[in-house]
């Protein structure tokens, strides 16, 4: 997708859940920057403090094992994934952000905990930057963003009929 995300409708639902975010370590400094933008867009929801966990995780390719890991513990009302992966000379881009978002999907399909996508696949590292703050946004603000809107979602799921 190009361009700056559209506004997501956040229900003040968040406030009182736990969420995490797994940040991988290749393109550190990119991935930085993803992670302010997920903590900032999570504060501004009134999830602060013990509510957040970031963990590191080497890369993208492990991801999704921490994602399930977190998700699996039962603690977590969403999961944000952030990272960048700039594609090189070699076909390695391909297989690495493709095991990321197949895996991190997987991970929401199967524990029914939002895991949402931060992940930048970029083709050079100019585009990563533009991605994460610069002129196209910030795509950890954009999976923070996500993950809560899907977690006040599900969590309307489970209250009784016209408690809505």
């Amino acid at each position: 997708m190009a361009g700056i995300a559209p506004k997501r409708r956040v229900a003040p639902a968040a406030r009182g859940q736990r969420f995490a975010v797994v940040v991988a370590r290749f393109n550190e400094p990119v991935s930085k920057k993803l992670l302010d933008g997920a903590l900032a867009a999570l504060a501004g929801h009134g999830v602060t403090g013990d509510a957040v966990e970031v963990h590191w995780v080497p890369g993208s390719f492990e991801l999704p094992q921490a994602a399930q890991a977190l998700a699996r513990s039962g603690r977590f009302a969403g999961i944000v994934c952030v990272g960048a992966v700039i594609k090189g000379a070699t076909p390695h881009f391909d297989y690495v952000c493709a095991v990321a978002a197949q895996g991190i999907s997987r991970v929401g399909l199967d524990t029914g905990v939002p895991v949402t996508f931060g992940v930048i696949t970029a083709l050079t590292e100019e585009q990563a930057w533009e991605r994460a703050g610069g002129a196209v946004g910030n795509r950890g603000e954009e999976a923070a963003l996500a993950a809560l809107e899907m977690a006040g979602w599900l969590r309307s799921l489970r209250r009784p009929e016209g408690k809505r």
